[in-house]
């Protein structure tokens, strides 16, 4: 092990390092450990004797190898500065631990070389995961957890994006409830918002792997439909109308609901900027043109 250097006195550098509530390693130029405190070794579920002479880098998971490198040759390349880079790091159990690493260089060598990188190691699980969950929220409808509006759009570009690179079609379905106005007028709000977890229920019992559903807002919505010509689209709204035929037992309430469809379809091999905008509203004028059709026959009403 070395001596971690500084102003204070050796036995309280010693103290420090061994109680930080962080993880602290003392590594070699080329990031061989020669040193570890206690919460480093916990972090990793791994012993100091099983990491010393270990490369920092070869705990790296193999995802974020690449990454660390390079961002390691640019601290060699730079000994004024500190890094900070943030990666995952593999424990004993080949589970593995999200973290920020930062590292800057200690102790002098008598030519002035740079002889030993501290590395601060602190586990960051908890903010990554309330990073996801601002993210997730960000882009899912709060009600019904499906995919909100923006990435509907996001998932319709990388699908004609595809389509354009493989010459496969892609479909979009837009879809509105029939009556659900008067549900939300006869029986409240509330009720409506279980209509609508209810109907995303159903809708994500007839979706295959690879459609993507959304709420677009209020009670419209849609599903983005890759590598899928307009007879599979077909297929697949008529088998969600089946889904939504039977009533919804819903708090002492009986509420039978109908789904007013459009389909907007894209051949495959244009470039989605062309098409984008034109695949939605060609759904949505045929899911219009299909509302009015279900008007004139009657709708579905609640009791």
């Amino acid at each position: 092990m070395v001596e971690v250097m500084g102003a204070f006195p050796p036995a309280d550098r010693r103290s420090a390092f061994a109680n930080a509530p962080v993880g602290l390693a003392l590594t070699t130029p080329d990031g061989v450990l020669v040193d570890v405190n206690p919460a480093f070794c916990a972090l990793l579920e791994r012993t100091g004797e099983e990491l010393y002479g270990t490369s920092l880098l070869d705990l790296i998971h193999p995802e974020g190898a690449s990454a660390a490198r390079v961002a390691h040759a640019d601290l060699l390349a730079d000994t004024s500065r500190p890094m900070r880079h943030e990666t995952r790091l593999v424990r004993a159990g080949s589970t593995v631990v999200p973290v920020q690493l930062t590292a800057s260089w200690v102790e002098e060598t008598p030519e002035g070389q740079a002889a030993h990188l501290v590395v601060i190691v602190e586990d960051i699980t908890e903010r990554k995961a309330l990073e996801a969950q601002l993210v997730h929220r960000s882009l899912h409808d709060p009600l019904t957890g499906l995919p909100n509006r923006l990435l509907f759009q996001d998932r319709l570009w990388h699908a004609l994006e595809r389509g354009q690179r493989e010459r496969t079609p892609t479909c979009v379905l837009i879809m509105d409830l029939d009556g659900f106005k008067a549900v939300n007028d006869e029986l409240g709000h509330p009720m409506g918002d279980l209509v609508l977890v209810a109907f995303a229920d159903r809708l994500r019992s007839v979706l295959r792997a690879s459609d993507t559903a959304a709420r677009l807002g209020g009670d419209e919505f849609s599903i983005v439909c890759e590598n899928t010509d307009r007879p599979d689209a077909e297929v697949l709204a008529a088998r969600l109308r089946a889904a939504v035929t039977a009533p919804l037992e819903l708090s002492g309430h009986e509420v039978s609901i109908g789904i007013s469809i459009g389909i907007g379809s894209a051949p495959g091999g244009e470039e989605p900027g062309d098409v984008h905008e034109r695949v939605i509203r060609a759904a949505d004028d045929a899911m219009y043109a299909d509302k009015a059709a279900r008007r004139r026959r009657g709708r579905p009403r609640s009791r």
